[in-house]
């Protein structure tokens, strides 16, 4: 298989969860790019279709946008049979739709807590548990869990105070680790990136309060750009990756090198 093939997704159908804006969006790209159809979903319907509609007039793949809350069973449920109903099979499923809040870890509201608990590790568990059911039966898959560089370790609370957020990324780097051992078996692998600090509408706070503090501590010196993610969800989503599961691709200009 040529580097080309191994890298090439025509035909493939992808489903991101908050493809709407953001790294999502930007992973959408990447696929669009490389030929697979989408599936964008997030409970802002209207950012979806924006980017849906772009990215099918510039590559002429097939898309579609649909509502979705990640915490909602009912809905994600929906969602997987309305993909299989257009497309027929489910071979990426990219868990990227998050949550996050800053306080103090001693005085983390429970709601707030709950909230991104409920987005970042038990909206990543629902979405993967369904598709997970449409791959075991096809016998083969990618799915790429979104974690995040505050799941390796303690963040210094003078720039990321926010104590769920991390936890919750946390368990995603182990809720990773443990369906690639369960999953294995039926062909599908399933590994996560841990971004680091990329401009967003979620990091905005965080790059305004730490952004010097950060790039002091990044070896590239930098940020990542609307380019850094995409060869990164590429190679997992694509048969360039078929040997690797159960791995975390930290993506973050070596941050998470620096003693």
């Amino acid at each position: 298989m040529s580097i080309q093939q191994l890298f090439d997704l025509t035909g493939k159908t992808a489903v991101i969860t908050g493809g709407g804006r953001g790294l999502g969006a930007q992973m959408a790209e990447a696929f669009a790019e490389a030929g697979a159809n989408l599936v964008l979903c997030s409970r802002k319907k209207e950012a979806c279709e924006e980017v849906a509609t772009q990215l099918e007039t510039q590559h002429g793949i097939k898309t579609i946008a649909l509502q979705c809350d990640v915490t909602n069973q009912e809905q994600v449920n929906e969602v997987v049979s309305q993909v299989k109903e257009t497309f027929g099979t489910i071979d990426i499923l990219v868990n990227n739709s998050g949550a996050t809040w800053g306080a103090p870890s001693l005085e983390m509201p429970l709601e707030a807590w709950q909230k991104v608990m409920n987005v970042n590790a038990t909206g990543t568990f629902l979405m993967a548990q369904a598709v997970g059911k449409v791959m075991v039966e096809q016998g083969s898959g990618k799915v790429i869990n979104i974690a995040s560089v505050a799941g390796l370790g303690g963040a210094d609370p003078s720039f990321m105070d926010t104590v769920g957020y991390n936890a919750s990324k946390g368990a995603i780097l182990t809720l990773t680790k443990d369906l690639a051992v369960k999953w294995g078996t039926h062909g599908i692998n399933v590994n996560a990136i841990a971004p680091g600090f990329f401009p967003t509408k979620m990091s905005k706070v965080v790059l305004e309060q730490g952004g010097q503090h950060i790039l002091d501590r990044t070896p590239l010196n930098r940020f990542g750009s609307e380019e850094d993610l995409k060869g990164a969800a590429l190679f997992l989503a694509s048969a360039a990756s078929d040997y690797v599961t159960g791995e975390t691709l930290v993506v973050d200009g070596g941050m998470h090198a620096h003693c």
